[in-house]
């Protein structure tokens, strides 16, 4: 009885040996002693959405300026060389035909008028300007000498991208609003507009992108 005790015991103890050896020849040892340290990406800065709005709201607004005085260099800043143009009558412009039009003063107008500008603001580096454009006489000549009227209420999107600390115009859509909303009159106590009272290079042409001719068959 004895003997069987031991038997087993050493059965046991030669068992456990194995399985000791074992796992001791199958469980990796971690030999790095160093430490990986994870990099945290920093936080993006909140826009300034005041200083952005006011900004695009000025761009907006200096249009008639541009035009009038045929700034080609305004407009060689504020829109990019890649801008897409799409003007109300479903043609595709680009910054080269700006350029000449301007240029040229091929657009002008007796008075123009923007309203309902509204700001959306994506990040620190991208916005977009839907606006309204009231458009009084406005005449477009083309290089052939013909000129068509260009006069009616237009609504704009604009696409602005901050590049190398600038904003620029970088795509623009222009459609014509077939049903616009008829202008207050006045009534006769009433003050006059600040727009009564803007400078002649404020009033004289409307903003861009407008529309071009229709393309004679």
């Amino acid at each position: 009885m004895m003997k069987r005790h031991v038997s087993v015991t050493l059965v046991f103890i030669a068992v456990g040996g194995l399985i000791t050896l074992y796992l001791g020849c199958t469980t990796p040892t971690n030999t790095n002693t160093n430490t990986n340290t994870v990099a945290l990406a920093s936080p993006e800065p909140t826009p300034d959405k005041a200083a952005i709005e006011a900004e695009l709201t000025r761009i907006e607004n200096d249009w008639p300026r541009i035009l009038k005085e045929r700034d080609a260099a305004a407009v060689r800043r504020v829109e990019a060389d890649d801008i897409l143009l799409v003007y109300p009558d479903g043609t595709a412009g680009n910054k080269e035909q700006d350029l000449k039009d301007i240029e040229s003063g091929a657009l002008t107008a007796d008075s123009w008028e923007v309203t309902d500008i509204t700001v959306t603001i994506i990040d620190n580096d991208a916005a977009v300007v839907r606006l309204r454009t009231i458009v009084k006489n406005g005449k477009y000549k083309s290089p052939d000498g013909k000129s068509q009227d260009i006069s009616g209420q237009f609504r704009s999107i604009d696409t602005f991208a901050r590049r190398n600390g600038q904003w620029q115009l970088i795509g623009s859509a222009t459609v014509k609003i077939m049903s616009p909303t008829p202008e207050p009159k006045p009534s006769p106590t009433a003050k006059p507009s600040p727009a009564a009272n803007a400078s002649p290079a404020a009033k004289a042409t409307p903003r861009k992108p407008l529309p071009k001719p229709a393309t004679t068959p």
